[in-house]
């Protein structure tokens, strides 16, 4: 860890409150159809959706609220869908006009680092998006670079360790996703930290810890001055 001197992080769900919100979303979505559908067939279905059109539309509130519309358009056979359409079009905008509320730890831990380390984010999403919650976050003085990735693949980090100009024993990720934070970075060479968040979505969701040197498993922000210091 003392060659380390670039740590990124991911944003959602390791900054600020991400997920919680989308389960919110995706259960008024499940509302729509409480009169004939179980909310169980109602989220497996739209999760199917999902899966089928992620490399289309990518990550992010945009390709979830399309997905929530097509899902609706095959459960309503295509009665009452002008209906459903609208209903789904405000859920998506409550999504985006959400508060950025901080994770506990971020902002004292940020100032601990900042000064000594290159801060990054490196996250995945929709662009406007993610650029709205960095501006309102109030964040965006600690960080020397922005990095919104359509993915987060072992390529990816390694294009993005390339034009930091930095070895990959030289960077950390922090991150909640052990799929897409943590595995594809240790691929790289470089190191990474775990920060566990309480909900994951089902795509991201990864049970097996990776056995590294170069792997650390945090409880909360704060831990990773213990270890970088």
């Amino acid at each position: 860890m003392n060659s380390v001197h670039t740590i990124a992080f991911d944003a959602d769900d390791t900054l600020w409150v991400n997920e919680t919100y989308f389960h919110e979303a995706e259960s008024a979505f499940c509302e729509l159809f409480k009169d004939e559908l179980p909310n169980k067939m109602v989220s497996e279905e739209l999760f199917i959706t999902e899966m089928k059109n992620l490399q289309l539309y990518g990550y992010g509130v945009k390709g979830f609220m399309l997905c929530m519309i097509e899902t609706a358009g095959k459960l309503s056979s295509g009665t009452n869908h002008a209906s459903l359409t609208r209903k789904i079009i405000e859920i998506g905008h409550e999504l985006l006009q959400k508060p950025v509320e901080l994770l506990d730890g971020v902002a004292e831990t940020l100032d601990q680092l900042k000064g000594k380390y290159r801060l990054v984010v490196a996250t995945k999403g929709d662009l406007l998006d993610q650029e709205r919650k960095l501006k309102k976050s109030g964040l965006l003085d600690y960080f020397h670079h922005i990095e919104i990735m359509s993915d987060k693949k072992t390529s990816d980090y390694q294009k993005l360790v390339r034009h930091l100009d930095c070895q990959p024993e030289q960077f950390l990720m922090v991150g909640n996703s052990i799929k897409s934070d943590i595995l594809p970075v240790l691929e790289t060479g470089s190191y990474a930290a775990h920060i566990p968040y309480h909900l994951t979505w089902a795509h991201e969701q990864h049970e097996q810890k990776p056995e590294s040197e170069r792997f650390m498993e945090l409880k909360n922000i704060r831990e990773i001055l213990d270890y970088i210091n």
